[in-house]
Formats: C-alpha cells, structure tokens, sequence
C-alpha cells in the first residue's frame, strides 16, 4: 500500500514537473514584440559587441559613450513556438509606437498639473506653460538599457525631454532682421518669438533628444510643441504688442508696394521719353548725311536741293511772306 502511494507521489511529481517546466516553457512572440532571453539572470549577449561602437550612439561624447556603453544582446524575434528551460527567463517588450503627453510624469502623475503642463522661464522671466505630446517606441537595437540598464526608462526620457526643453526656452533667441527690428520695435518678446517658430523648436527637440536611443534604449520618434501660453495677466499685454507689430507691419508692405509702383512708372515714363527723343533725333541725321552726300557733289547740287525744298513747301503754304528789297 505504501509502496502504490510513493508511486503515485512519484509519478504525480513527473507529470507536474513535466507540465510545469517543459509546456510552460513553450512560448511565442507577437508581431509588435521582441524578447529577450536570461540564462541564470544573465541576458544571452552577442559575443563583445556594445551599444558604444553602434551607429545609435553616434551623438554622444566620450565620456557619455562609457557611461552608457551596453552589451548587445541577442533578440527573439516575432514567430514560435520557443522553449526555455526552468532556469531561463523571457524577457517581452512592444516596439509599437506610443504617444504620451510630453507633461505626463510616470513617478508623480499628479505632477506638471497632473501630466498636462510643462512649466517653463523665458529668458524675459515670463512663466509660461507648454503644452504638446511625444511619441516613441522601444528600441530593439539597445534592450539591454531598457531592460536591464535602469529602473524606469520612460521616467529617465521625460526628464530628459523636460530639462532638455526648459533649458531650451529660457535661452531660445530667434533670427532677428536688424531692419524689421528697427521699424516694428517689437524685439525682445521671447513668447512672440517661440510661437513663431515652433517648428524650429520642435525640430531642436528631435535633435537635442536623439541620444535617447543609446542611453536609455527608447527612441524619440517626434516632439509635437502645440501649445505655448503666457500668464494671464501677460496675454493681453501680448495680444496688443501683436496687434501693433502687425499694423505697422502693414502699412510696412503698402508702403514698399506704393515705392515700388512709383519707381516702375517712373522707369516706363523715362524709356517713352527716351524712344520719342530717339524718334525726333532720326530724320535729322539722316537728312544731315544726306546733305552732307550732296554737298560732296558739288555746291550747285546742294543749292538745287534747297530750291527743291523751298519750291515744295511754297506749294503746301497758304499764304507767303516774301522779303523784298528796297
């Protein structure tokens, strides 16, 4: 009897440690997904190649290329059935791309006005709010950082975006026209000048935050700056600095067209002028060469000539006032 119970403990046994370890052990992987494998806690590496020679670490200096140099490590792709053995580990992460408002603080969610606005000083001391989102996806290049490397990699990323964008708005200077400067007198509005190039400062973002791929293994697919508002008390100040910049602006461009149409016509009244000069200027010197023809043939023949002149102009007249002599 006892012998039919430790039999049944035993088999019992094999059938759990079958079921438990060798079909648990069977997975897949998603089309979205990528995995990642550790044998005793140690992800599978591929040989000694590091995050440091990659391409994706291209935009950091050397001392940031040795503090954030990863393994490679060896990546399941999508497909299956896989097995691992009880003493391995799958390791799944999505690649698919996400998008998260930029203000979004995933340690403190009730932080930046509970993740809608990011807060930041003009270099004209105005606290203002941004507003706007980030899309992103995981890296597959770089795993060992997003899975191994730190804690919370989307944490280290909005903090890097964050700091990264308030640095940028408190020293942001736009190309300023010395002319227009000269005329409109609005110069120094650090607000006008970030909402008017908010597409510069998006595209400052992406490049400023294209080393994401290679510190945290998470790549930053776009910034998208949509909102940038002042204090309360400020926006009108604004609405009305705006409202004048783009009146004198105005008559700016009527003035230079009104200029620009005068100097046209003037041009043309110039080149009429200049063809009838030229049109008067013509019979003259033809009839100067062909005197000149005529004198050469002798004196008589110039002297017929302006009897010829005369006798056809005495026909054309109506009346004559001849001279007489005394």
């Amino acid at each position: 009897m006892q012998t039919d119970i430790l039999l049944g403990i035993f088999v019992g046994f094999i059938l759990w440690f079958l079921a438990r370890y060798l079909v648990g052990g069977i997975y897949t992987v998603d089309q979205n997904e990528r995995a990642v494998r550790t044998s005793f806690g140690r992800a599978e590496r591929v040989g000694t190649a590091t995050t440091s020679n990659d391409p994706i670490s291209a935009g950091l200096n050397d001392e940031e290329k040795q503090r954030y140099n990863y393994p490679q490590v060896r990546v399941i792709m999508p497909g299956g059935p896989y097995f691992k053995w009880p003493w391995q580990r799958i390791y799944k992460v999505s690649i698919a791309t996400q998008t998260v408002n930029m203000a979004f603080d995933p340690e403190v969610p009730a932080a930046n006005h509970i993740g809608t606005i990011v807060e930041a000083v003009t270099k004209d001391q105005l606290n203002t709010g941004l507003t706007g989102q980030i899309r992103y996806h995981i890296s597959e290049r770089n795993l060992y950082a997003y899975l191994f490397g730190v804690k919370s990699p989307i944490a280290h990323v909005m903090g890097y975006f964050v700091s990264v964008l308030r640095e940028r708005i408190a020293t942001f200077e736009a190309p300023v026209d010395p002319k227009a400067e000269a005329l409109s007198g609005a110069s120094g509005i650090s607000i006008n000048d970030l909402r008017k190039n908010l597409r510069d400062l998006n595209e400052h973002m992406d490049q400023e935050c294209g080393s994401s791929n290679a510190r945290y293994g998470i790549v930053l697919d776009a910034s998208l700056i949509t909102g940038i508002d002042p204090p309360p008390e400020v926006e009108s100040a604004l609405a009305a600095i705006n409202t004048a910049h783009n009146m004198v602006s105005s008559d700016i461009s009527l003035a230079q067209a009104a200029a620009d149409q005068r100097i046209e016509q003037s041009k043309r009244a110039a080149e009429i002028e200049t063809l009838k000069a030229q049109a008067e200027v013509q019979p003259l010197v033809a009839l100067a060469s062909q005197l000149s023809e005529l004198k050469k043939t002798g004196e008589g023949a110039l002297r017929a000539y302006v009897r010829n002149v005369r006798l056809g102009l005495f026909s054309q007249a109506q009346q004559v006032v001849m001279e007489t002599k005394r």
